[in-house]
């Protein structure tokens, strides 16, 4: 038992070492410029254009579904313009940044990994090291500067979506007026809100891309290891958002 619980600790000293090793590798291949540079608009395009339609599609039925759930709890008790004040403060705050980022935890981070994966189990990383290619500059840096830029770009547009489709809900099933629902949306709202959530889906998305990367990077075993590795950074990545949402919920608090 002891030693087990000695092993299990070395382990996770050495993950460590490895985890802050690979981010300050990745720290200094951002000098190299003329390589990540031409990447990046690729890797921004697989990541933020390519990832629209799960995002948008997601955020639809979530505003659909805050109004009706809003008008359930609110009958009889508070107004029903509150509607709108749930629709816009939650796909500001927590639902619009939160689901988009389990969503794209699953599509961005699992292809990340398994992209990264097969390259390293077929040595195709070794052959870019070979021909003088930095594999941080070359295949790390564009893709976590890819996620960083453009999650805030899908969340917002998420956001505005749920929004949207929050206030059809509300005009067709709800009887909800248009200047009531605006009238709610408008009650607390605050611009901290708007740029708070944007802020916080740039963690995300940094967050999603680097565990992406690190896991595929770190594949090894043939392909049971590129099936393993992409189970992994879906499962750390949704952990890791989850529990980034919860500091950045006391952050707002405070």
């Amino acid at each position: 038992m002891i030693a087990h619980v000695g092993r299990s600790a070395v382990a996770g000293i050495k993950a460590v070492g490895r985890f802050g090793q690979f981010v300050s590798d990745m720290v200094r291949a951002l000098s190299d410029v003329a390589t990540w540079g031409r990447l990046t608009p690729v890797q921004m395009r697989r990541v933020g254009v390519d990832s629209l339609p799960v995002a948008l599609f997601i955020a639809a039925f979530t505003g659909v579904v805050l109004a009706l759930q809003a008008s359930y709890t609110f009958t009889g008790t508070v107004p029903l313009y509150f509607v709108g004040t749930l629709v816009g403060k939650t796909m500001m705050l927590e639902l619009g940044p939160v689901l988009a980022g389990l969503a794209l935890a699953g599509r961005v981070g699992a292809s990340m990994a398994a992209e990264l994966g097969t390259m390293r189990v077929t040595e195709q990383v070794d052959a870019l090291e070979t021909l003088a290619y930095d594999p941080q500059s070359y295949l790390v840096v564009p893709r976590v500067l890819a996620g960083t830029a453009m999650f805030p770009v899908i969340v917002a547009l998420a956001i505005l979506t749920g929004i949207l489709t929050g206030w059809l809900a509300s005009l067709l099933l709800l009887d909800l007026s248009t200047q009531e629902f605006i009238k709610g949306l408008k009650l607390f709202y605050r611009f901290k809100d708007t740029w708070f959530g944007l802020f916080k889906s740039a963690t995300f998305g940094f967050t999603i891309t680097l565990v992406g990367c690190i896991v595929g990077l770190g594949t090894r075993g043939g392909a049971e290891g590129v099936g393993r590795s992409t189970m992994q950074a879906v499962v750390y990545s949704a952990v890791l958002l989850l529990m980034l949402d919860a500091f950045w919920a006391m952050v707002l608090l405070r």
